[in-house]
């Protein structure tokens, strides 16, 4: 598919994929959202991308949602009146999905599926969505000239993008409350102290050092086992009792190691690199379908 708001680039199983409205500061529009929603969805049939870096165009990362747009600048129908039941039993259901669910969050939850790493190369501004949508990405790195913002404060809204599940996680309720209650502007320090991103680079080495990550996670690796890991922590960090994860870690080991186990093995005694075979696309475990819905 061609988009209009990103651009990508696939550079020997690492796909770059570029927030591109760079005259905009890559301000989030609808037309992104669901842009973004697609890659993440399609990219895991996908067996040529083994990983993803996501930047922006220019000087940003992305400065939140474009407020130019006419009405609900949201995209939401102000008509309805939505009820939790609604979001219970009619979550995808056209006038829901279109006007009422945040379009932040449908994007984090793609990337929340995603079968591959996603690294967040946050080269800017990363303002309201720019700064959530990163939350769902397993790595975050940070140019100098990085400023993250959890604003919504200052706009009389809430955080969105499926954040108040992600960002207590990743530094901590204290600090995740902190941010939200301030609405301050981070810089690439702060950010890095409170543990959002993994380190703060010079902004010409911002993906070099993305894309050393990215091979380090994708070359000599299992596509399966690595989908399979990926969703598994997500997932099982989030189950009430260790049992839960035990359940599925069996049935993950099971099926990897009848699978490309057995050729990591061989190469491991062998004292060579592994040739893996399994398709993330085609041959994930019978299980997996169902417990990833």
């Amino acid at each position: 598919m061609t988009y209009t708001t990103l651009k990508t680039a696939l550079d020997d199983g690492v796909l770059t994929l570029t927030l591109h409205r760079p005259a905009q500061l890559n301000a989030f529009t609808i037309e992104m959202a669901e842009e973004l929603e697609h890659f993440f969805t399609a990219v895991n049939e996908d067996d040529a991308v083994r990983a993803i870096i996501v930047t922006g165009e220019g000087r940003a990362f992305c400065a939140g949602m474009d407020l130019t747009t006419p009405g609900n600048v949201f995209g939401l129908d102000e008509t309805l009146a939505p009820t939790r039941d609604d979001m219970d039993t009619r979550l995808n259901d056209a006038a829901i999905h279109a006007g009422v669910r945040d379009t932040g969050g449908r994007v984090t939850l793609a990337i929340f599926n995603c079968r591959k790493p996603v690294i967040g190369a946050i080269n800017g501004a990363a303002v309201g969505i720019g700064a959530t949508m990163t939350l769902a990405m397993d790595v975050r790195l940070a140019s100098e000239h990085a400023r993250i913002g959890f604003v919504f404060g200052k706009l009389g809204i809430v955080p969105e993008a499926c954040s108040s599940w992600f960002l207590p996680r990743i530094v901590g309720i204290s600090t995740a409350l902190e941010w939200v209650y301030s609405a301050e502007i981070l810089k690439p320090e702060a950010a890095l102290a409170g543990g959002l991103v993994k380190a703060v680079v010079p902004a010409d080495q911002l993906l070099d050092e993305a894309m050393k990550l990215a091979r380090t996670f994708s070359q000599n690796r299992s596509p399966v086992a690595v989908a399979l890991a990926r969703q598994m922590l997500y997932r099982n960090a989030a189950m009430p009792h260790p049992l839960d994860a035990h359940k599925i870690d069996s049935l993950a080991m099971f099926y990897t190691s009848v699978g490309d186990g057995k050729e990591g093995v061989r190469a491991f005694l062998e004292k060579r690199d592994p040739a893996f075979r399994a398709s993330a696309a085609t041959d994930l475990p019978p299980f997996y379908k169902e417990w990833a819905q």
